[in-house]
């Protein structure tokens, strides 16, 4: 490995490798930190039926692999692990992956952001298979069918009103008996009449992994403690999305929930560290707008290092 890197990039997912793409053929002779799960949320997806190019689909982990493989036929070299550390107060920057010591001289951080689950077993075994975090997404595939939608907050409603376009019935399952959506959101859901309510009540299981398909969900009462029974086809988790930038705090500029502030354009509050993709996105969070960002970011990257005078 060189002395010092001319660009690291953070992240494996569709932000990640799409900079890495535009990094390496601009030269830059790239090194990509894959984390510890390559691929980013796409990896754990089944069918992508709105990446443009793939008119029959394509399942999201061979979307991924193809995009490595793009990447890494223009000369990006991988390293798998996360990075457990950032210094971007002394120059070149520094970033720690398993003890070992990497100095860089521009940063495009890609690490996502993932979306917060119920933490249940039979939850894990069936995302991909009936449990989904994103409507936008997966939507399509419960056309006539009947879902449940889980939460409570502008996300929650959001989903479920775009869910009633395709599913027959929509069933918002919330823990409280009152919404902390913003009002007109809920007064658009609470019109529809395709969605449903239950409240006070919280998703004690999902049912069944062993057909792996979704055929219900187990609801336990939160005020009475009652457990029952109700039939479904699918299971939209809508509890919002941790952004993962942990590693980022006291380094560059994060918003109160912990999202990557961008200045201009995908310039970060530090020169030389850029962001792109579901780290600072809260509006989107679409792989072909994470690779719209990627692109962005490793052509605002190469820009800098010009005007550094590292990179003719």
């Amino acid at each position: 490995m060189p002395d010092v890197e001319n660009v690291v990039i953070l992240g494996s997912g569709c932000a990640g490798l799409t900079a890495a793409i535009y990094a390496s053929r601009a030269d830059l002779n790239p090194l990509l930190l894959e984390g510890t799960s390559p691929g980013g949320q796409l990896a754990m997806t089944t069918d992508v039926e709105n990446y443009p190019g793939f008119p029959s689909g394509i399942q999201g982990p061979d979307l991924m692999e193809q995009m490595k493989k793009q990447a890494a036929r223009f000369g990006t070299r991988f390293l798998q692990g996360d990075a457990d550390r950032v210094d971007v107060k002394r120059r070149p920057f520094l970033v720690e992956v398993s003890g070992r010591q990497i100095q860089t001289r521009t940063l495009i951080v890609a690490t996502g952001a993932s979306a917060r689950f119920l933490g249940l077993e039979s939850e894990k075994r069936l995302v991909g298979h009936g449990v989904s975090a994103c409507a936008t997404c997966d939507a399509f595939f419960f056309k006539g069918k009947e879902v449940v939608v889980v939460g409570g907050g502008d996300t929650a409603m959001e989903e479920s009103t775009f869910l009633t376009k395709f599913a027959s019935k929509v069933t918002v399952v919330h823990r409280r008996d009152t919404l902390r959506a913003s009002k007109i959101m809920q007064e658009r859901a609470k019109a529809n009449p395709k969605i449903n309510w239950i409240w006070d009540t919280a998703v004690a299981d999902i049912y069944d992994p062993a057909q792996k398909k979704v055929t219900g969900v187990r609801l336990k009462n939160l005020k009475t403690g009652a457990e029952s029974d109700f039939p479904c086809d699918g299971v939209f988790i809508a509890i919002g999305h941790q952004p993962n930038t942990s590693f980022l705090k006291g380094q560059v500029e994060l918003d109160e929930k912990g999202y990557l502030v961008l200045k201009k354009n995908t310039q970060t509050s530090v020169p030389g560290v850029f962001g792109c993709g579901d780290i600072h996105d809260v509006r989107y969070k679409q792989a072909v707008t994470a690779a719209g960002w990627g692109c962005m970011a490793a052509i605002d990257c190469e820009r800098y290092l010009q005007e550094q005078g590292n990179h003719s």
